[in-house]
């Protein structure tokens, strides 16, 4: 078997053979470039596509702020990061002169998950808290690098009922969230990479805060 150059040079003992430790190190610069390059020309479309998409979300959160409302985020393992990411944004805003606005990260409490997944399932963790945390009005922000995660459709599904607005930032080509009529607006970062992904959902919920000040100070 004979490995293309980029891959053995990463992997020389795939053909039994060792590497010297500067061409190992020309190789993982190589990559590092690369990756970097992948992930801007993925953002570079996806916010092409998807900006206006953006600014409505915006201006929804926005106007759900504006009448009294708050902002509820969820998502599973590093789209639950994101989802604290997104609360803490909003609670704790590193501007100046920005004000604090409520946000609640329905992934963190584990007691509340734990109890919920034993008792109704761990589809059932989102959609359960929602109905001691939601309220009409509020809006929500579910995270899912497939689009398919059923907790946060289900969360969705809780949400739409209770008359929230409900935001998606997925992955792929959407999953069931990108044709969900239980989602309001759906941003897709259409790559199959989870990296790639991941990386586009951070800059989105950055932007979304600035643009939600920008609005309200308007």
């Amino acid at each position: 078997m004979t490995v293309a150059q980029p891959l053995y040079n990463l992997y020389p003992f795939l053909e039994g053979k060792t590497r010297s430790s500067d061409v190992l190190d020309q190789s993982l610069l190589d990559s590092v470039l690369q990756k970097a390059a992948e992930s801007r020309e993925v953002q570079k479309k996806y916010f092409e596509r998807y900006g206006a998409t953006l600014v409505a979300a915006a201006r929804a959160l926005a106007q759900v702020y504006r009448n009294g409302g708050r902002l509820l985020a969820m998502g599973n393992g590093g789209s639950s990061c994101d989802a604290a990411h997104i609360a803490i944004e909003f609670i704790h805003p590193i501007g100046v002169g920005k004000p604090s606005l409520e946000a609640i990260n329905l992934s963190l409490d584990s007691t509340a998950i734990t109890a919920i997944s034993n008792d109704f399932g761990f589809d059932q963790v989102f959609a359960r808290q929602l109905l001691a945390n939601g309220r009409e009005g509020d809006a929500i922000i579910g995270l899912s690098t497939s689009g398919n995660s059923k907790n946060v459709l289900g969360g969705f599904a809780q949400a739409k009922k209770m008359g929230m607005v409900t935001i998606a930032l997925v992955g792929g080509k959407g999953g069931k969230m990108a044709t969900s009529p239980d989602v309001d607006y759906c941003l897709i970062v259409e790559n199959t990479s989870i990296h790639r992904v991941q990386e586009s959902h951070l800059p989105t919920y950055h932007i979304l805060w600035d643009l939600v000040h920008t609005i309200l100070a308007g």
